[in-house]
Parts: structure tokens; sequence; C-alpha cells
């Protein structure tokens, strides 16, 4: 199973909003066939496993056990069932990480396999099976998207200097970093300061993968018409307090001034299918969602070797311990897990 999952993880940025899902088949312990998800839209991970396996051990089929880190579908989608294909290819036996929380599935995969007489394990690394997939997770189980924290700060706590120019704090490596971040999420979220202030494109410019849908909240619509983002021909959503409208690639969607907009904006992702969001600013922005605690990651940016003095304080996440950290260049990157999202997972 740990196989299954280190296969998965290759399809991280390309099968959103399906789940990364590895596969292996093995016979007397040996593996003869093995994949993962690839790309949306695309066959599955039992799909490849199967097809992987040569023409001189396709006779071992039957006879094999089929590894999966997730419950094998059984609905039609833009593929056909997993769990037709298993049983039509006689595999006696499936080992599964975890079962699916989408509603098409939800175990009707797993009791498509026995009511065939295939005998079914489940629950084989679980935790580490929900983890890999926790924004799917989060969106069917929470009805809302998995929130991602992201700032860069100097090593004396500022986001930004004094001046109107933008301040420049990020590595060139660590910017790379940041843009696999960008292709493995499904939507990006800045505020109207930030849009205007530093002008960003909001793509994935330096890896592989797509680039996330750009969300800009802009209450009084005050953002010019020049920015990069409205340029380019890809997907804006503005959220604001003005009106609903469609302008080509460009969104208009009203808020109501007497709602939490954290609320409303959980409510629009989950209504279309946007599974989660990479905050990334600004200050305010990310503030807001730590002083509602609606927030699952935060990936902070430390410039250790740039002091600015003063100007905009960086958000503070208290009383949450740092799980993960490691250094690029001249950056130091903390990763944060909420406590209730860990305990979730």
């Amino acid at each position: 199973m740990f196989r299954c999952l280190e296969l998965a993880r290759h399809g991280a940025g390309f099968v959103s909003p399906n789940p990364m899902v590895g596969a292996v088949l093995v016979y007397q312990n040996r593996i003869i066939g093995e994949g993962w998800h690839q790309m949306y839209g695309g066959p599955h991970a039992e799909v490849n496993c199967i097809r992987s396996v040569s023409q001189a051990d396709e006779h071992l089929i039957p006879n094999s056990t089929l590894y999966v880190s997730l419950e094998p579908c059984a609905h039609f989608g833009k593929t056909p069932p997993c769990s037709h294909l298993i049983i039509e290819k006689k595999i006696h036996r499936v080992v599964v990480a975890c079962s699916d929380p989408f509603e098409a599935v939800n175990g009707k995969g797993i009791q498509l396999l026995e009511q065939a007489g295939i005998e079914v394990m489940t629950g084989v690394l679980e935790k580490e099976a929900m983890d890999l997939n926790n924004r799917f997770f989060c969106f069917h189980q929470q009805n809302r998207p998995y929130i991602i924290l992201k700032w860069a700060q100097s090593s004396d706590g500022f986001i930004a200097g004094i001046s109107e120019d933008r301040l420049l704090i990020t590595h060139e490596q660590t910017n790379r970093l940041v843009h696999r971040w960008r292709s493995e999420e499904a939507a990006i979220l800045i505020g109207t300061e930030t849009a205007i202030k530093d002008n960003p494109s909001l793509t994935n410019r330096y890896w592989l993968g797509k680039s996330p849908l750009r969300l800009v909240v802009d209450r009084q619509l005050r953002l010019p018409e020049n920015l990069v983002m409205f340029r380019d021909g890809n997907p804006v959503i503005i959220f604001n307090e003005q009106k609903n409208d469609q302008q080509g690639e460009l969104r208009f969607v009203k808020i109501n001034t007497d709602q939490s907009f954290i609320d409303q904006l959980f409510v629009y992702c989950y209504q279309n299918g946007v599974q989660s969001i990479l905050v990334e600013g600004g200050a305010k922005l990310l503030q807001s969602f730590i002083d509602a605690d609606q927030w699952d990651e935060a990936r902070i940016i430390t410039n250790t070797t740039l002091q600015v003095g003063s100007g905009l304080p960086a958000p503070m996440i208290k009383s949450t311990p740092m799980v993960h950290s490691f250094t690029s260049m001249t950056d130091q990157i903390n990763m944060y897990i909420h406590p209730k999202t860990k305990q979730r997972i």
C-alpha cells in the first residue's frame, strides 16, 4: 500500500477534481502491474494498473491481489466503473486503503466487489491515504474547499514595506516551489490591495501542470482594467458588493454585506466544484481567515537575510504547532496544519 500512495502522488496537479489514486497488482509477493490516475478524464489507477500487466503474466491476474489507495468507483463518469473491470478480470482479492466519500461511490464500489464474491479488506494505511487526498475529503465531507494560507515575510515580520513599491521577499528558487503549490490547488485568492500594488498574474509559469482559478475580493470594484490578470484571457472571478455579471472570462459575483464573506465564498466554491484555495494575500485577507478559524494549512516563507524595519506586519497564527520546516536558499519555510484538520485526517 505504501507503493500505491507513492504512485498516487504522481497525479498531484493533474487529476483534480478527482482524487489522487495508485494501484498495485501482486501475485505471490511479486508486483505484476502498477498504475496511477494520471490525468483528469483519463483512465483511473486500477485500469492503468491492469493494462500494465505483461502478456506473459495476464493469466495470473485472477489469482492476484489488487491494492488500491481509494475505493474503486462504482459509477459511470468520464470513464466506466473500475469495480466492473475488477469483477470482469476475476481478481479474487482487493485491499483498499479507505472508502471514497463521493456520494456516487461511498461504499458502493466495495459492495459491488463483495457481491461478486471478491474478498475485500479495508483500512490499510487509511490515515495516510486520507491525508494524501485531504482536499477531496474536506470538500465531500465538510462541504467546503480546503484552505491553505501562504505568505512571505521579512526576518523582522513584515509582509510589505512602507513605500508603494512591491517588496520582493522570496528567493527565485522558492518562487518555483510556490508555483508548484499553485499547480496543486483549484483556486488562488487575493484581496484588492494586493491586486493593485503587486499586479500579479497569479498563474503557474515555473512548474508543470495547470494554473489555478483566480479569485479576487474587490468589494467596491476599484481594480483598474489594465491589470495583467485581466489581459491574458484566463478566467478571473471578482467577489464584490455591486453586481453579478459575466464579461468574457471575467465573472462578477455579488456578495451580501450582512453575511460573512468566507461563508459565502465556501458556498460558491462548493456549488462550483472548487475543492481547494491557496490564499496568497494580503495581510488583512489572510488574517480574516485566521480570526474566523477557517483554514487548514499555513505555509510561511521567511527571508532570513531581509530586514524591513517598518511596514505592514505579517499575519499572526497563535497556538498552532509547526509540523514541518525546511530551507530554500535564503528562505525558511514553516508549515502548519490546523489542529482540527490534523484531527480530522
